[in-house]
Formats: structure tokens, sequence, C-alpha cells
């Protein structure tokens, strides 16, 4: 299903981990995947309140946790600037989506990095 919402089907996911060489271009490009398939989920889902939102962001960052585990194995890691990197990507998808004062913590409370 591609993206409607011109604001994330513009937008570069993750980019200063594209940038930073620390991080393997094939692990991030997954990191990737998993937000489009978020914003994916979002538009069809249409979720009414933070609540529904929230029930979205934390399946995603299930997939991120998951991930963490190829970070590991390529030589990297979901690490301190790069947790903040991601969860800035999950707020930009819960504000593009109409929902600005999504708590930051709360999209990725479930997260393991």
């Amino acid at each position: 299903m591609p993206i409607t919402n011109q604001q994330t089907a513009d937008h570069s996911f993750l980019r200063a981990m594209y940038d930073d060489e620390y991080f393997p271009d094939h692990v991030v490009a997954r990191g990737e995947v998993i937000l489009l398939r978020l914003c994916e989920r979002v538009e069809a889902e249409q979720p009414a309140d933070l609540t529904g939102l929230y029930a979205l962001t934390l399946a995603a960052t299930e997939e991120f946790n998951v991930l963490e585990g190829e970070f590991l194995a390529a030589g990297s890691e979901i690490e301190t600037v790069a947790r903040d990197w991601i969860c800035e990507e999950f707020s930009f998808v819960a504000s593009a989506y109409g929902f600005p004062d999504a708590d930051p913590e709360e999209l990725t409370a479930n997260r393991d990095w």
C-alpha cells in the first residue's frame, strides 16, 4: 500500500544513521522499512486517539527490538544516539498523522535499546 501522507512519503527516514558509518546501511534499511510499514498501518487503521496510535508504535518498536540483534551481529548497536534518532522518527510519524501531543517516551515504551 503506497503512503498517501505527503509529509511522510517525502521524508528520508533514519538519514542520520545512514550518514554514520557505524551503522551498516543494510540494517538501517530494515529500520526504515519498519517505519514505512508503521506509516502504512497508521493510514490503513486510522487510529482515533493516542491509545490506538500507541498500539501501532509499540508493535513497530517490537520490530526494532528484534532488529537490535541484527545491528549487534553486524558489529553495531542501537546505542544512545541511535535511540534518540529512532525515537525522533517515531515522533515525526505521530505528528505527521495528527498526533503532535504524543508522548515521545510512550511511543517506544517497550524498547529494549
